[in-house]
């Protein structure tokens, strides 16, 4: 894909056709923000991008990885990896409200990567990308599953909630990948 956005800048192409042309089917669809009015595009934020996508509970006994995936987004994001948090209640472990998940992830751990609004991650129920994840890897099976997508390729690689974002499992996959 990054192979293909280099093409389509080279003949010129651009907007919604560039974008269609560099979008795969999992990456359409907005999102909501986290406890915002405001919207994200997958297409926009992730097409042809390395990412981390993880699927986030503001009341779980992992909760505090939210400060090292912090780190993770500020270590690697000039390497062109992009972090993205899934809010879910999917394993009875969410906030109360939005307001409140927000204030766990923005004032308690810093969180300055993009948190999307609660959806489903697994099962028939998950939102077209845990989708393809799954299909890919394996589900969710509880909170803070970690996803590195290849923005060339598609590969998923999966670490489970137990595998912390400053693993050295994790780090070695995210070099792996991140390389020019």
């Amino acid at each position: 894909m990054k192979t293909a956005k280099a093409l389509i800048a080279l003949l010129g192409v651009s907007g919604a056709l560039a974008q269609a042309a560099s979008c795969p089917a999992y990456l359409e669809g907005e999102y909501r923000k986290l406890h915002s009015s405001e919207s994200a595009n997958l297409c926009e934020l992730l097409a042809g991008k390395d990412a981390l996508i993880v699927n986030t509970a503001s009341h779980c006994g992992f909760t505090p990885q939210f400060k090292a995936l912090e780190a993770l987004h500020q270590e690697y994001a000039d390497q062109g990896l992009v972090v993205v948090g899934f809010a879910s209640d999917d394993f009875k472990q969410a906030a109360k409200s939005e307001e409140e998940a927000a204030t766990i992830c923005y004032t308690n751990y810093g969180v300055s990567f993009t948190m999307l609004a609660p959806t489903a991650v697994s099962g028939e129920e998950a939102n077209g990308l845990f989708a393809y994840l799954g299909a890919q890897s394996e589900q969710p099976g509880w909170n803070f599953n970690k996803y590195l997508l290849d923005g060339e390729t598609g590969a998923v690689q999966h670490f489970g909630s137990k595998v912390t974002p400053d693993s050295e499992e994790l780090k070695a996959a995210l070099d792996t990948v991140l390389q020019p």
